[in-house]
């Protein structure tokens, strides 16, 4: 377990999230059964934080404020995409199991392509599609 990354977010309805995450393609990674939590294995093992400007990261999430880390939390989870095709998978089940699509799947900077979704609880995830070829020197 060591230098393993684990990310904590507060669920209103751990049955609701099991289905949506398992609906996804999520595999559990499951907890003893009196355990107050679902757990989940998302990609491998590698983990990158991203930090962004502001204005960068209220355009990625759809237009809404950026939180005040001071008074309370919010992130954007992103999820790397092998083509544009699995990126317009992702949209398509998210949305199939319940989440709310905000950032329909589309190019941005000419070499980004991604979408974004709100799971149950509210959290917002990025898929991202990155073609490197076109990256701006």
């Amino acid at each position: 377990m060591k230098n393993e990354f684990w990310i904590n977010l507060p669920s209103k309805d751990l049955e609701k999230a099991r289905r949506f995450f398992t609906a996804m393609g999520f595999e559990l990674n499951a907890p003893p059964s009196s355990s107050p939590m679902v757990s989940l294995f998302v990609g491998g093992k590698k983990i990158i934080v991203n930090l962004f400007t502001e204005a960068y990261f209220r355009e990625a999430i759809g237009g809404q404020g950026v939180t005040d880390t001071h008074q309370s939390n919010e992130v954007l989870l992103s999820i790397g995409a092998d083509s544009p095709a699995e990126v317009d998978d992702w949209a398509k089940r998210a949305q199939a199991a319940g989440a709310t699509v905000f950032g329909k799947p589309g190019y941005k900077d000419g070499w980004l392509y991604g979408c974004g979704f709100a799971d149950p609880d509210g959290h917002r995830w990025n898929i991202l599609h990155m073609d490197m070829s076109k990256m701006p020197k």
